[in-house]
């Protein structure tokens, strides 16, 4: 398995859409949450969510690509945008100081 940064931008103007989809999209992270590293929303300055970043891990980026596509998220439509990255941890306290 290999770390895949998944970055979601929401369409503007979807924020009730979201709030419709959040409790069905909270049991799919909870019944994936050995698949996550880390998951959650990002807020613009106006604390106004305007996307959603994941770390997950996948065997390559189709199979981190079906893992969004399974989320409810994704078949609420409201994603203008999904990028996915293969990521190596390198770094921080998260993975206790640094791999070098």
């Amino acid at each position: 398995m290999k770390a895949y940064v998944i970055y979601c931008r929401d369409r503007p103007e979807t924020e009730n859409l979201r709030k419709k989809a959040t409790p069905a999209h909270l049991k799919h992270v909870e019944d994936h949450l050995d698949q996550h590293l880390v998951a959650g929303p990002m807020k613009d300055a106006d604390g106004n969510t305007v996307g959603s970043l994941l770390i997950v891990k996948a065997v390559d980026a189709d199979d981190a690509r079906g893992f969004i596509e399974r989320d409810p998220y994704f078949s609420a439509g409201f994603w203008e945008s999904i990028q996915i990255f293969e990521f190596i941890p390198a770094a921080g306290d998260w993975i206790g100081g640094k791999i070098w």
